[in-house]
């Protein structure tokens, strides 16, 4: 696999990753801007909207006989929040050329031009989007916030986040909030859109058997040469003090369940980027494989709890533990979860456990070269990132991490949200 970003405008950049691993080419398109509390629901409805019709395929249903018509390429969209960002995603993946019967068509910038064209000339009438289109999208976005419920793990693990960020962007639902929909419209959606086309980051991608004029096929494409240069409102997180003296958040919230969820949201106080790789590492011990303190522990050993894990968030500089446990085993789960955190603290770890870390964590990043869409979800991970690095460095950098590396990150680690959720 090879690698290569070219600036194509000033916050617009395209990304080429060559590779003859794959009989398809994966292409993508991620729009990147700040959450913000007053734009987070109407950029959920434009990752929406955008996938119901384009200038010149003004329906889904032409865009998947269109899709059809290219050997079955496949077309999907998607909503992230990255850090302090919302992601727009859209994709389409086809056969590389190489792969079909000899004519004239270039399959391939088929499938750029059509991606091109349904994120950046999407179908309008009278100077907005249709009517149709968006009352029945908000229907779906209302219909995606009020089921955030339905799944109590990953429920309980927002509210976790919401309560140790409020009044700040990560603590922002990514579909956003049902008393924002009554106050969109198809025009003042159709102007932020336009706004959000002006000012957001555009990352281009395409992996598979890419030709050499590739570049030059997507600076001269009509929709990318009618963009502006801008300076892109996005946000790359920098390495901030916090506070460790606060007094853990304490957060119950009753639901009917048959399961208890609890989850301790964990701030690190990094002193470094590389520190990252170091937090990385304490994480995959305390709770990131089936091998970890965690699971062993918690799970196994003492059997307080059906599921028990962490998960580190690069990004913000947090772990957070989730739990699913009897409700009346709240007590003596929180007391063997904080004993972990503890003992990590205390360097009760053993190099094997070190070494399983390491081997886990590298064979993820080999993974890069096996998925199209883990390669772009990495490099596009990167661009997102305070220091740009490529896996070959990134794999040295987690095997030079020591034992005494992984304690400082231990005792660098406060507990800020303890969330219950409980019948």
């Amino acid at each position: 696999m090879q690698y290569k970003e070219k600036e194509i405008k000033k916050g617009i950049k395209f990304h080429k990753i060559s590779t003859d691993k794959f009989k398809t080419n994966l292409i993508a398109v991620f729009l990147t801007t700040k959450l913000t509390r007053e734009n987070v629901t109407k950029n959920a409805l434009i990752s929406t909207i955008l996938r119901r019709g384009s200038k010149n395929m003004n329906t889904q249903e032409e865009i998947s006989k269109q899709m059809e018509e290219m050997y079955g390429a496949g077309f999907d969209c998607g909503l992230d929040k990255t850090g302090d960002n919302q992601v727009l995603k859209f994709y389409i993946e086809n056969i590389n050329d190489e792969f079909i019967p000899k004519h004239n068509e270039n399959m391939l910038k088929s499938a750029i031009e059509k991606l091109l064209e349904i994120v950046f000339n999407p179908y309008t009438e009278n100077a907005e989007f249709k009517k149709e289109y968006v009352e029945q999208e908000k229907n779906n976005i209302k219909q995606k916030i009020e089921g955030k419920i339905d799944n109590k793990a990953r429920y309980a693990l927002n509210r976790c986040i919401e309560e140790m960020y409020k009044d700040e962007p990560f603590g922002l639902f990514k579909f956003g909030y049902i008393e924002d929909l009554e106050g969109i419209d198809a025009k003042n959606l159709y102007e932020y859109y336009q706004n959000l086309i002006k000012n957001c980051k555009i990352d281009i991608f395409v992996s598979g058997i890419v030709p050499d004029n590739i570049e030059q096929l997507i600076e001269e494409n009509e929709n990318i040469a009618k963009l502006q240069e801008r300076q892109a409102d996005y946000v790359i997180p920098a390495i901030t003090k916090k506070e460790t003296n606060q007094k853990e958040n304490i957060v119950t919230e009753s639901m009917e369940v048959t399961q208890g969820k609890l989850v301790l949201g964990l701030d690190i106080n990094l002193e470094n980027e590389d520190q990252k790789y170091d937090a990385l590492l304490y994480n995959s011990i305390l709770g990131g494989t089936a091998n970890s303190k965690m699971f062993q522990n918690v799970r196994e050993k003492a059997h307080l709890a059906y599921v028990a894990s962490s998960s580190y968030s690069r990004q913000k500089s947090n772990i957070f533990i989730n739990c699913g446990i009897e409700i009346a085993n709240y007590e003596k789960a929180l007391e063997i979860v904080k004993k972990q955190i503890e003992d990590m603290k205390n360097g009760e770890f053993t190099e094997d456990d070190i070494q399983n870390a390491k081997k886990g964590i590298i064979s993820t990043i080999d993974l890069i070269d096996d998925e199209q869409d883990t390669g772009i979800t990495y490099y596009f991970g990167q661009e997102l990132s305070a220091h740009k690095i490529g896996p070959d460095e990134y794999k040295e950098k987690v095997e030079k991490i020591q034992k005494e590396d992984i304690i400082k990150i231990a005792n660098a680690i406060s507990i800020n949200t303890i969330y219950f959720l409980k019948d």
